[in-house]
């Protein structure tokens, strides 16, 4: 995309409207030319709609499927409903919509928009990358389990609707008899669990085979990077949609689901009293919208420059809530169920002495077994009922290829959050775009073998609470700061005018600078006082007794954790301490990495110059010029005239 000559240009220089400053350099090196020149060598959705489902894909994952139904059901319900929906107003779709604009303007992965506001804010776009990282090496081993799982949900009678008997005693499997038969299949026969994290035991070979399947999929579906993953989302985004249907429709007609949906919309408003439950909704919204991780910046960086970012933010956040909504009427519907079902085998006989016959039901939802939290609801409660359905095998098969499309399009955002950065910053990865993908595979199966040893598991907890929330929220924290504050609200608000033709509300100015960044900041307190005052622990399963139970992590482990958080983290004050200590200028050019011509192009009008009011703090440390955040119209530039010859033959060349 190429634009006719400045009227008060003497060298009739020639700018390109939405070019990132990654792109002109590298134009210049490789000597490409001309209206097919760089801008063509990015990819691009092929529609609108292949862009909307790569974002709904990965921001609709896993955890709202047995995340936000379980912390529902034990905050309150509709109250939990009620404040979620209010974070997700004034947090959630303000920083989305942020992010957004941020990607589709610069076209840069989250390494490249951070670098292009400031040299000294480089860091947070390779904290993004770190956190991409450690939640793919995990995210990938659930897909293994859903793969697992599909596989022995082709027989019937369901593997996991019985206990076995032991060939030698001739009797139930004790560890089996002392729990339940789906929890043993979860932790016996899936996972082969040790009691410990200190037990790491050898390599399940069965897992590993669905892991090394699962990282094969994700490889193949990403190879030749979003024109081919791009495809798979019709598919992998639309099809949990008709399996959630179809599970609502034939749960609604079981008994116990009015009872079910019930239970989830009755509010009880005192929950909105503990300080627990804000932060628990606010740190689900966080992770619903897939905030931080450089996976939004880098599907919006392949839009047109002016694509109405504003109402995909609010479209996607909306798809997002309203699939929360569902896939909890379905968890619901089906937890009534089996209430129902074990009220009437013998929750009689248990609560006749309390005279609470007539509310056995509730009192059951309310006091649900083991294993309705995170996976377990998945692996446990919700295979355990799907077991009573008539014709089980195909509603598990059903249900596990759900889960299966899940992961994948969320892995699929997860990974493109890793490779574009990558490849937007390094000449060398840009090139051999298909080796990077596939050497990242190859990667993250053999980091990922730590999680099918017969203490993975534990591991895999580890990973999900440590790994990514802390380093997540302090990644937030400095983009809303840098865009809010370094930057400027208003002048990120200006620019976003000129690429949508439309002024956004200036609420966004008040909601980013005070409301976000005073949530986020809060949000980060309270997790590291919960970490700081409560010792972390894991849910170990004990085969003696069949029960999970509570433990401390050992020395070791704590170490492990809090170098997951420190290595993920570091990255922000690295960045910021080097570029400091070499006075403000941009890091040293690593070899293969592009370094962006910031200072070559100043914001103008035709008419008057355009009076400098929003001057950031760390343009004043440089004291020199500054190039604007979002690419503008033709009208807006012109050359410096400090510029060198040598820049001017640099850009005849373009």
């Amino acid at each position: 995309m190429e634009k006719p000559p400045l009227p008060n240009d003497e060298d009739g220089s020639v700018l390109a409207e939405s070019r990132s400053d990654t792109a002109l350099v590298a134009a210049d090196e490789e000597g490409s030319a001309g209206a097919d020149g760089p801008e063509d060598d990015r990819p691009a959705w092929d529609s609108k709609l292949q862009y909307v489902l790569a974002q709904v894909g990965f921001s609709v994952g896993l955890g709202n499927v047995w995340r936000f139904p379980y912390l529902c059901h034990q905050n309150g319900g509709g109250a939990f409903m009620l404040l979620y929906v209010l974070l997700l107003l004034i947090i959630g779709v303000p920083l989305f919509f942020m992010e957004l604009a941020a990607g589709q303007s610069i076209r840069q992965g989250s390494i490249g928009v951070w670098k292009h506001i400031s040299p000294r804010l480089a860091g947070i776009g390779y904290s993004s990358c770190m956190v991409c990282f450690f939640v793919a090496l995990y995210y990938n081993v659930i897909i293994a389990w859903s793969l697992f799982y599909m596989g022995n949900s082709f027989q019937y009678p369901l593997p996991w609707e019985q206990c076995p008997v032991d060939m030698i005693s001739n009797q139930t499997v004790k560890e089996c008899a002392s729990s339940s038969p789906t929890s043993y299949f979860w932790f016996r026969k899936a996972l082969d669990i040790s009691d410990s994290i200190d037990q790491s035991g050898e390599f399940n070979p069965i897992m590993t085979g669905c892991l090394l399947a699962a990282w094969a999929l994700v490889c193949l579906a990403m190879i030749k990077g979003i024109k081919s993953s791009a495809k798979v989302m019709y598919f992998s985004s639309v099809f949990p949609y008709a399996v959630l249907i179809c599970f609502l429709i034939r749960g609604a007609m079981l008994d116990g689901a009015v009872e079910g949906i019930k239970y989830m919309f009755y509010p009880k408003l005192e929950i909105w009293g503990e300080v627990q439950v804000w932060r628990q909704a606010a740190t689900q919204v966080f992770f619903a919208l897939g905030l931080g991780y450089g996976s939004v910046i880098a599907y919006s960086s392949y839009n047109p420059v002016h694509n109405n970012c504003h109402r995909d933010a609010i479209m996607v956040s909306g798809i997002n809530f309203m699939t929360s909504v569902l896939a909890s009427l379905v968890v619901f519907v089906v937890l009534g169920f089996r209430a129902k079902n074990i009220a009437l085998d013998c929750v009689p006989e248990l609560l006749a002495p309390l005279g609470i016959l007539h509310n056995n039901v509730y009192f059951i939802m309310r006091h649900p077994p083991p294993g309705v939290e995170g996976t377990g609801l998945a692996f446990i409660a919700f295979t355990e009922a799907m077991a009573l359905f008539p014709a089980s095998p195909f509603w598990s098969t059903l249900f596990f290829l759900m889960l299966l499309n899940l992961g994948l399009s969320t892995m699929f955002g997860t990974m493109q959050g890793i490779l574009t950065p990558l490849m937007d910053n390094f000449r060398v990865l840009g090139r051999h775009k298909t080796m990077l993908t596939v050497c990242s595979c190859i990667l993250g199966f053999f980091i990922g073998l730590l999680f099918t040893q017969r203490s993975g598991n534990y591991f895999v907890t580890m990973f999900d609470d440590y790994s990514a929330t802390l380093p997540l929220i302090i990644v937030v924290v400095f983009e809303t700061f840098s865009v809010a504050w370094i930057y400027g609200a208003d002048r990120f608000l200006d620019d976003v005018e000129v690429m949508l033709h439309w002024r956004p509300p200036v609420i966004y100015c008040y909601l980013w600078k005070y409301v976000c960044l005073l949530g986020m900041v809060g949000l980060l307190a309270a997790s590291l006082l919960r970490m700081v005052f409560k010792r972390p622990t894991y849910t170990a399963w004990n085969h003696t007794t069949g029960s999970e139970t509570s433990l401390e992590y050992p020395g070791w482990a704590l170490v492990m954790l809090s170098m997951l958080i420190i290595v993920a983290s570091l990255p922000v004050p690295i960045g910021y301490l080097l570029s400091f200590l070499r006075g403000g200028r941009s890091l040293p050019v690593e070899e293969g990495e592009i370094e962006p011509p910031r200072e070559r192009y100043s914001k103008c009008n035709s008419a008057e110059p355009e009076p400098n009011n929003h001057h950031s703090p760390l343009d004043e440390d440089r004291n020199r010029p500054r190039s604007t955040f979002l690419p503008l119209g033709a009208e807006h530039y012109r050359l410096l005239p400090q510029q060198e010859e040598g820049e001017e033959e640099e850009d005849t060349g373009l």
